[in-house]
């Protein structure tokens, strides 16, 4: 993996140069290849993320899809703004960390989906973001698996097996919830979403993380579960 950064008027963009060696020839490197609107008029929208409005799937490639996900904020800030970040140098935007997080556990190994670009758009004090990572062929919430009733233990096992090599990397994911893990058609679980998580030394977080969980399982009525993923996560290597 190779991350290179280009600036193009107002917009700045970091890619991973191999990731886009293979389409390059049909989308050209540039801030409107994070617009919906610029895959919608080539018909290249193939559907949308459950429960995450904002995430689409693109067919970049005869090969391969992308997951395009602009930022957004959620809360009492999104009446103000919902797309808009205070401008603190592009190494400090949220897409630009997030992508540099991705590669790096990526790079290790990790289960996460290849990050491919994202793009910084700057207004003067502020800014836009938005993110594209490779799709990952055939996966599923673990949040619709758990309402669908397909997942047995020793799925969830594996969950907490992978979430402790994540926490063994330092990962606090600040959201970890059972959206934000997929479930791919070999029943290998990934972690998505890493928006304002962070890399940190063993602490009070790996709780939190777990609590985090916990709570998202409970509001899809499988508390249960998270018994069973402590289960994976607590045996030994």
């Amino acid at each position: 993996m190779r991350l290179a950064s280009l600036q193009q008027r107002n917009g700045l963009i970091l890619h991973d140069v191999d990731s886009l060696s293979d389409v390059s020839t049909s989308h050209q490197l540039n801030p409107t290849l994070f617009e919906e609107k610029y895959w919608r008029r080539q018909g290249l929208i193939v559907g949308e993320a459950p429960g995450r409005g904002s995430s689409l799937f693109l067919q970049a490639s005869d090969h391969e899809q992308w997951v395009l996900r602009p930022y957004r904020r959620g809360g009492l800030v999104a009446k103000l703004s919902h797309k808009r970040y205070l401008w603190l140098g592009r190494e400090r935007t949220r897409a630009f960390r997030e992508l540099r997080l991705t590669a790096m556990l990526y790079e290790q190994g990790l289960p996460v989906p290849r990050p491919v670009a994202c793009c910084v758009t700057r207004f003067g004090l502020t800014y836009k973001a938005a993110l594209i990572t490779v799709r990952i062929p055939g996966a599923q919430a673990l949040a619709s698996l758990l309402s669908g009733n397909e997942a047995d233990e020793a799925l969830l096992r594996r969950v907490g097996v992978m979430i402790k090599r994540f926490h063994q990397a330092g990962l606090d994911h600040v959201d970890l919830n059972a959206r934000n893990i997929l479930i791919d058609p070999n029943g290998e679980p990934w972690l998505i979403d890493l928006d304002r998580c962070r890399l940190r030394p063993a602490g009070t977080w790996q709780k939190r993380n777990l609590k985090r969980l916990a709570r998202s399982l409970e509001k899809l009525q499988a508390g249960s579960a998270i018994h069973v993923i402590k289960t994976g996560y607590n045996q030994k290597t």
